[in-house]
């Protein structure tokens, strides 16, 4: 599965993030992909507030890891908001822990995920976001199997 869907703001990037936010649940992981400045933490934000994070959603780019308390359905739900620009060898992986989130009860937001394919589990959702700047955004949303999909048919 390949959707498509276009940003002309860092407003309707959180507002796609949302809108997935609302389709996502614990387990779930989502790859983060796109060049610096290219929407991902706006976007990871959106998601934040579908799950009714409380206070900002930064980048985690010096921490590599924040961790939020978040609700959907009547169900508590952490949310990892991951940032892995920093890494310079997948094995860092292992190191802080990033398997760890892989959990039932955990969303999973990963930005720069290349680095540690390896570790990512097969069943995730790649969001790819192309454009900086002041030019508008496409974001892609890539995941193999029906599940995936049935779940986005009603946000794209």
């Amino acid at each position: 599965m390949d959707n498509r869907v276009t940003s002309t703001t860092v407003e309707q990037t959180r507002a796609w993030g949302k809108q997935l936010g609302e389709c996502l649940k614990g387990g779930d992981v989502v790859a983060l992909i796109g060049d610096l400045g290219a929407g991902k933490t706006a976007f990871a934000q959106g998601v934040g507030e579908a799950f009714g994070v409380k206070g900002p959603m930064t980048s985690p780019t010096f921490t590599l890891i924040h961790e939020y308390a978040g609700r959907r359905n009547e169900t508590d739900v952490r949310l990892v908001h991951m940032d892995l620009y920093r890494l310079e060898y997948p094995e860092e992986a292992e190191v802080i822990g990033v398997e760890d989130a892989f959990q039932e009860d955990t969303v999973c937001l990963i930005e720069w995920p290349e680095i540690i394919e390896d570790y990512l589990p097969e069943d995730r959702l790649s969001v790819e976001i192309v454009g900086s700047g002041e030019q508008p955004r496409e974001i892609f949303f890539r995941a193999d199997g029906n599940a995936w999909e049935q779940r986005l048919k009603n946000m794209i």
